[in-house]
């Protein structure tokens, strides 16, 4: 019975694993695909029998998109553009966060229901007046017009609320007792605290902004302004497509995310966990 047991143990395991590991290869080959052919010659990209590791390293697509295309510039508007955003993200919704999970004040819940109710409002719903508002301030194809409309998001503010209710009172009151304005007991008591938080909403802040195309694409006009995928898209023509030269560049695209998704990684699992913990 004992022996029967183990047996259907190890074979839900096995089952269990090669089941995790086809999700993984299902999710990890367009990836390999992408970052291979990008070594290759556009005519072998789709070239039959099916290969995908190229026979050689090829640069020429490398050489082509920084040559035809003012890439680096688009990747430094990027990452401009995604820092700045990031950092709005973390310090305002914390500072937000904060003050609805642990101060008292007129209009409380009124002010957190519409967060709440502004979590359900799609895009789509705001670019139309937000498009005018930019035009109006003289915004249009500018830094701070693609950063600020969207660089707080309700959902940050809402997730660090709930993270922020777990910082115990007593701490927050030794604090004060000890002579600490209300700024110091937030930069020396709850942000050490909190590390994990601030590094579920910064990963999320940098994935958003580094992958956004709709409302990027309606404010900017010139080239020289353009973000990655802004101006990936346009390397499209209508009569050539370089394909080489896009998958060189989409492969190029994807390093920052997977840099910092690797440096933030431990802080980011421990702040999944305590969030599923808090639920439960």
């Amino acid at each position: 019975m004992i022996v029967q047991r183990r047996i259907q143990k190890y074979i839900a395991t096995a089952v269990i694993n090669a089941v995790l590991l086809g999700g993984v290869i299902v999710f990890v080959m367009p990836y390999v695909y992408m970052i291979a052919s990008s070594f290759k010659p556009q005519p072998h990209i789709f070239r039959l029998p099916f290969q995908i590791m190229p026979e050689s390293l090829y640069l020429g697509n490398f050489e082509f998109l920084f040559t035809e295309y003012q890439y680096w510039r688009w990747y430094l508007n990027t990452a401009i553009v995604t820092g700045i955003q990031v950092s709005i993200a973390m310090f305002f919704s914390s500072l937000a966060g904060f003050a609805f999970a642990k101060y008292e004040f007129r209009f409380k819940k009124l002010l957190f229901l519409v967060v709440l109710i502004s979590l359900m409002l799609p895009i789509h719903v705001l670019i139309t007046p937000l498009f005018i508002q930019m035009a109006n301030l003289g915004w249009l194809d500018t830094y701070q017009g693609v950063i600020l409309p969207f660089a707080i998001s309700p959902f940050f503010i809402f997730l660090m609320r709930q993270y922020m209710m777990s910082t115990p009172n007593d701490l927050l009151d030794s604090g004060r007792i000890d002579g600490c304005t209300e700024l110091g007991i937030f930069v020396r008591i709850v942000m050490p605290l909190q590390k994990p938080a601030f590094a579920v909403v910064g990963i999320l802040a940098f994935v958003m902004a580094w992958t956004a195309f709709l409302w990027p694409v309606i404010v900017l006009q010139s080239r020289s302004m353009f973000v990655l995928n802004v101006g990936i898209a346009t390397m499209a023509g209508p009569y050539r497509v370089p394909y080489g030269a896009i998958l060189a560049a989409s492969s190029l695209a994807t390093v920052p995310i997977v840099i910092f998704f690797l440096l933030m990684q431990r802080y980011f699992i421990e702040g999944l966990t305590a969030g599923a913990l808090k639920s439960s």
